[in-house]
């Protein structure tokens, strides 16, 4: 392999079989593989009869681990980047990785395969010729709605992971938010207990919330936004009434419904002032 060089590998969500050629002569060539989960990334490699020594790379120690990896590629190491399982650095880590190696003038080289997110969307049958990747939403229930209010607006499929633990309330926001809206759900994609459920938000929550638990990765589809569906002429403070039913406070409530209207926070605070004088 060459030497100084960064490969970024994608490796299966499941199914083993989705690895590729070019994958398995990469991990069995290079000097290391670095990984988020040395006990998963080694159950593949074992799988496969790879015996490249493997180093541990998460979230917890990524940016030390970053400057010591572009140390062993400068010294001319060859090293390869997986996460447990998809593609390197989306919604996993790894970019703190990539970057350190571009900013020292090294090569990186991306060996793509599978992705939660282009699988999810090839059989969504959602609009594909434009769509935005969110990640994961926020944790707590306000932040979360308010993250949701500003992808109101979208004209384009929102693509969104979610865990299985916190499905069912986020269902309930987006029902909330976003009324009407197709959504599919895209459940252990690639995996024995693969599931695809499409409806509304309301309807995928009765769903889910009608059984004993859900368990397994998720990737969320939500359908473009129709100008038809989306209510365009209720007023500033319909909207703010409606976002504060949904559980924001009045000064989120109020800042996503001046931006849907093309407002600033403090002209859509003194206007609703106003009414409420009058």
């Amino acid at each position: 392999m060459p030497a100084g060089t960064l490969y970024v590998v994608s490796t299966p969500l499941g199914n083993l079989e989705d690895i590729t050629f070019r994958a398995l002569r990469v991990l069995r060539e290079v000097d290391t593989v670095a990984c988020e989960d040395t006990r998963r990334t080694g159950l593949l490699l074992q799988h496969f009869n790879i015996e490249t020594p493997m180093v541990a790379c998460h979230e917890h120690n990524e940016s030390r681990r970053a400057r010591e990896i572009a140390a062993r590629l400068q010294a001319g190491e060859s090293m390869a980047l997986v996460s447990d399982a998809g593609t390197p650095t989306i919604s996993d880590p790894g970019y703190r990785i990539v970057r350190s190696a571009l900013d020292a003038g090294l090569r990186v080289v991306p060996v793509p395969g599978p992705c939660a997110v282009t699988a999810a969307l090839a059989a969504s049958g959602l609009p594909t010729d434009a769509f935005l990747f969110r990640g994961f939403l926020p944790r707590r229930r306000a932040k979360r709605r308010a993250a949701i209010g500003d992808l109101r607006g979208a004209s384009v499929t929102l693509v969104l992971y979610e865990a299985p633990h916190r499905i069912v309330d986020t269902l309930a926001d987006i029902d909330a938010i976003l009324p009407g809206r197709k959504v599919v759900l895209a459940r252990e994609v690639t995996k024995v207990h693969e599931e695809f459920l499409s409806g509304t938000a309301a309807e995928l929550r009765r769903e889910l919330a009608g059984r004993p638990a859900v368990r397994g990765e998720i990737v969320l589809l939500i359908g473009p936004a129709d100008g038809s569906q989306e209510r365009s002429d209720v007023s500033l403070r319909a909207r703010v009434e409606e976002l504060e039913s949904a559980g924001l406070g009045r000064m989120d409530a109020i800042k996503i419904a001046a931006r849907e209207v093309g407002i600033g926070k403090r002209a859509a605070y003194s206007s609703l002032e106003r009414e409420h004088r009058h």
